[in-house]
């Protein structure tokens, strides 16, 4: 399979962000969300003296990524882990400390692009979305299973969709008929049950659900809440993180992680700030920053894309 469709998102600004960080020799990096490794690749090439250790769920993006990297030889580690089992990864390979983090999240190219995997709208495939197809509920499961209040909840939470009841009564008058295999099913389901208005915004209706359901089946929220804060916690003082978000409510937890380690907690008043108080993190994005306007061209999936970076300024209070 070719890797030339796939085009890393704001690959040059992630690189920009973490480069002070990654230039001074022994430097170990992380690429959280290896996918089809084009992130990784290019981190390797522009500092090459440092070692990079990249963490996928998903095992043939591992098997596809580590032909494009086997040039780089044993700079670069490749693991079969989920992003929130980045302590537990960092710690079987002896190193207390990293100086560099990205993490480009949502679903990589080739997830999209392989039919058979269920998380494109476009095309008819089984409703998997599983990233990690060894483990857990697929989407199907969750269509035929959940109780209707919690699907609402799902469709509401996680895909941000104000017809979410709508759908949900249409998905469990079919499913009690017939349980949910394909996805072409679902779309059309989606398409039937919502107003003309809704139908003509924002693309294609089908694509708050579909977020909605992929984000439940690989616990993607509850992992993403456990990841940053683990990763922030694994850089050394000087070293930095780059986070590209592609949905609200990634960006607001990354938000959130970032802006809570570049307070200062100390209590009000204090003629001093003793250095426990002190801001453990330095914000190195104005806010988040999204793609060009080029970029957006040459690559319609970067048009989501938010990017938020910052640097370990000290350690954690004892």
């Amino acid at each position: 399979m070719s890797h030339s469709r796939h085009v890393p998102v704001m690959l040059q600004r992630c690189l920009d962000v973490l480069a002070p960080a990654l230039e001074r020799p022994g430097a170990v990096v992380v690429d959280c969300t290896l996918g089809l490794g084009g992130h990784s690749e290019a981190l390797l090439s522009r500092f090459p003296e440092a070692r990079l250790v990249a963490l996928d769920r998903d095992k043939e993006a591992l098997r596809l990524s580590g032909e494009r990297l086997a040039p780089f030889g044993d700079r670069a580690t490749l693991v079969h882990a989920v992003y929130d089992e980045l302590p537990d990864v960092l710690d079987r390979l002896g190193l207390p400390s990293v100086q560099g983090v990205l993490f480009d999240l949502g679903v990589s190219s080739m997830q999209l692009d392989e039919a058979d995997r269920g998380f494109a709208y476009a095309q008819d495939a089984p409703l998997d979305m599983r990233m990690d197809q060894t483990t857990g509920i697929s989407a199907a499961e969750v269509l035929n299973t959940y109780p209707p209040g919690e699907l609402v909840r799902i469709l509401r939470a996680y895909g941000e969709e104000k017809q979410a009841k709508r759908i949900v009564s249409a998905v469990v008058r079919e499913r009690d008929k017939d349980p949910f295999s394909n996805s072409a099913r679902l779309v059309e389901l989606i398409r039937d049950s919502l107003p003309q208005a809704a139908k003509r915004t924002g693309g294609n209706p089908a694509k708050r659900t579909f977020q909605a359901l992929r984000i439940e089946v690989n616990g993607e929220l509850t992992v993403l809440e456990r990841a940053i804060p683990a990763a922030v916690k694994a850089l050394a003082v000087g070293g930095r993180i780059a986070v590209l978000s592609y949905h609200s409510l990634e960006d607001r937890l990354v938000k959130q992680v970032f802006a809570a380690g570049a307070a200062n907690t100390a209590p009000p008043g204090l003629p001093v700030v003793p250095e426990r108080y002190q801001p453990r993190l330095k914000l190195l994005t104005r806010g988040a920053e999204l793609p060009t306007e080029e970029e957006v061209a040459e690559n319609r999936r970067a048009a989501p894309a938010r990017l938020r970076g910052a640097q370990r300024i000290r350690e954690d209070a004892e």
